[in-house]
């Protein structure tokens, strides 16, 4: 179906226009935008029944057990010249169960129950859709809507396994409520125990997320979930999109895991990968019905030149049909809270980022290389997922910065409720392999932590998978090396290598933390300073698991200083948890000292001040506070247990003075340590 081109209004979009006026020229982009969404979501509603039932294409497509004890199956073959299942129900026969040719592309098939009424195909069977091409070749695939796919022993092809079991996991727990400050633990499961091969659901759900909980994050994001066949893709090459990986187990040890989760209090996001596919075709989406296109573009379009996977048509009635059904199953059927999505700017953009440098002139944002078909999927996205439940979560994994990207859809905006906020890490990292310490610049630091568009929430992060990956270095790692390996032990004497290092990790991570963002983000293990980078099993390492692991067990050792990062990384969640500072309006920074080293700023009712001189202390250090009282210590990187060196009393209050400084109604006087950050609380507002 055409867009239609009369122009709808935008409800809100005066909104979005005083809050950036800068954005007035574009205002006829905004208006199309939503055109194109209003009118793409009148018609389904027209065609479909509703757009309730659209996005619920996984309850007919797929294979699905009627009340009789027959099974129905159905799939979206445009391409086909015909379609079979064949599988080990009917020894394989490829001509016995023809499925019948529908409108639009569309094929079925009932098979009937045996005499006893059980299913002809039992749970565990295992299945392919054969597809006779229009050259007359049979293909053997697996559904794109299969819930569970296996690779046997000696088999590199994925098979797809019919799930239905006799009793399927119930939840016990309902969903948390949505936090009001998000801090995430991004894990994967496969990489989650120090034993040096892939881990289970199980091993997650019964050792990992009590470290989890205790360390004091409320939501974990996990990636490569949705089956990948490569597992050194981290995930980012799915095969099948509705089925949980079998290399961790199965689907029901999934939904323990995010069941138990909930029980926690802890919300679960899941990575999900909607801008890409996988080039296979045995076990994967590409050439499904035969041809070129199906659910990609044909020809150059449909290929991404650098990931070297194929890209979805965002316009096909049955892709948006597919994509928005698979964000509906996992949240419906695994119970996921939300959506971190991968690769947005690659959706966004007709050149998918590839070559362009975003400098932030906003004619980069609009025009015709703006790829207005996924602009519209993404805002069909989270209309529905916020009109299921205005508690999930959705995120935008985009460099770009895109306007509005982050603002509700009446507005004018995509319907995002945050961005990762990408520049900071590479801010970070860039400091730490250009820069001497006394060369750092606080503005600089500043500039980058609160540059971020007004209005539209940002996930800060020091750190996350991107740079714990093999061929880049973790901070830990920027920071320490070597020294890593020989010493992290409290039983040999603190280098300055190693002094310098634990100091710098947990002020990098705190001032992100304050400064940065609405929600904070930090990778598995990289919280005590994990010593390895991560590289998955592959040719050019023999296939080892020795980096596809996360040792733990170091955090158990009272004699090593991960303990003492790992202290400090859970306390400063705690404390967050107590003030609140994530969800408190953007920070007041007051001090921004070029030669002194030191970043003061007020956030919700606390006072956060960094002193980054690697030599310099302050005694009676004047900085400037808005709200006036009393205040005391409520977190101190120099604290022994987090591997400081124990130079503040926390007894100790501080009072403010009527004496306005750096643009501050108040101050006050603080002695601040060398390489030390300090959190005060407000004692009269905390009550």
């Amino acid at each position: 179906m055409a867009d239609c081109t009369d122009h709808v209004a935008v409800p809100g979009l005066n909104n979005l226009l005083q809050m950036d006026p800068f954005l007035k020229p574009f205002e006829k982009d905004f208006t199309r935008r939503y055109t194109r969404f209003n009118n793409k979501l009148m018609s389904i509603e027209e065609a479909e029944g509703g757009f309730d039932k659209y996005t619920r294409g996984y309850e007919s497509f797929g294979v699905h057990r009627q009340p009789d004890g027959s099974l129905y199956f159905k799939e979206w073959a445009p391409g086909a010249e015909a379609v079979f299942l064949a599988g080990d129900f009917n020894e394989w026969n490829t001509s016995s169960h023809p499925y019948n040719k529908r409108e639009h592309g569309k094929w079925d098939l009932i098979v009937p129950p045996k005499v006893d009424k059980s299913p002809a195909v039992p749970h565990g069977s295992i299945l392919k859709v054969v597809i006779r091409s229009r050259s007359g070749q049979l293909l053997y695939r697996i559904s794109p809507w299969a819930k569970y796919v296996v690779r046997g022993d000696n088999n590199l092809i994925y098979d797809w396994v019919h799930w239905d079991p006799p009793q399927p996991y119930m939840h016990k727990h309902s969903r948390p409520k949505k936090p009001q400050s998000l801090r995430i633990y991004e894990c994967h499961v496969g990489i989650a125990s120090p034993e040096e091969k892939v881990a289970s659901y199980s091993n997650f759900t019964y050792n990992v997320l009590p470290k989890i909980k205790d360390l004091g994050y409320n939501c974990i994001q996990l990636m490569a979930i949705m089956e990948h066949a490569y597992y050194a893709s981290f995930g980012y090459q799915i095969t099948s999109f509705y089925a949980a990986s079998s290399r961790y187990g199965n689907p029901e040890e999934l939904k323990e895991l995010v069941d138990t989760a909930h029980s926690m209090g802890i919300i679960v996001l899941l990575d999900v990968v909607h801008s890409h596919a996988s080039k296979n075709t045995e076990d994967g989406l590409n050439q499904f019905d035969g041809t070129d296109s199906c659910f990609f573009h044909s020809g150059s379009r449909g290929e991404h030149v650098l990931w070297g996977s194929r890209l979805f048509d965002y316009s096909n009635w049955e892709v948006l049909r597919f994509l928005l059904s698979n964000l509906r199953w996992w949240a419906e059927e695994y119970r996921f809270d939300g959506f971190r999505f991968d690769g947005v700017t690659s959706m966004l953009y007709h050149h998918h980022g590839i070559g362009t440098g975003f400098s932030g002139d906003y004619s980069e944002y609009f025009g015709l290389h703006v790829a207005e078909e996924s602009l519209v999927y993404l805002m069909l996205a989270n209309q529905m997922l916020h009109s299921l439940c205005p508690d999930y979560i959705t995120i935008a994994e985009d460099v770009s910065g895109m306007p509005g990207l982050c603002c509700p859809i009446e507005e004018g905006g995509t319907g995002f409720d945050y961005r990762l906020a990408m520049a900071v890490p590479d801010k970070w990292i860039q400091m730490l392999k250009e820069l001497k310490d006394e060369d750092w610049n606080m503005g600089n630091i500043v500039h980058t932590l609160t540059n971020r568009r007004y209005g539209e929430k940002c996930i800060v992060y020091a750190e996350s998978h991107d740079q714990a990956l093999v061929g880049d270095k973790t901070l830990a790692f920027w920071l320490m090396d070597a020294e890593m390996y020989t010493n992290m032990s409290k039983l040999s004497p603190l280098t300055q290598v190693i002094d310098r290092g634990i100091q710098l990790h947990k002020m990098i991570r705190l001032i992100t933390h304050g400064l940065g963002g609405e929600g904070y983000l930090n990778f598995i293990g990289n919280e005590f300073g994990h010593p390895e980078w991560l590289d998955f099993p592959r040719k050019g390492n023999n296939e080892s698991y020795h980096y596809a692991r996360r040792q733990f067990q170091l955090v158990e050792k009272d004699d090593l200083r991960y303990r003492e990062l790992y202290n400090f990384d859970r306390d400063m969640n705690r404390v967050e948890e107590k003030y609140g500072w994530l969800s408190a309006p953007p920070a007041n920074v007051s001090t921004q000292h070029e030669g002194d080293k030191i970043i003061a700023f007020e956030r919700g009712t606390v006072l956060f001040i960094f002193n980054f001189h690697p030599s310099n202390s302050y005694t009676d250090y004047r900085v400037g506070v808005e709200m006036s009282g009393k205040y005391k210590i409520v977190l101190d990187s120099d604290e022994a247990q987090y591997g400081g060196h124990q130079r503040l009393d926390h007894n100790t209050e501080f009072f403010t003075e009527a004496v306005p400084y750096n643009g501050c109604s108040n101050s006050a006087m603080v002695y601040i340590p060398c390489r030390t950050a300090i959190v005060l609380a407000n004692e009269d507002l905390s009550h």
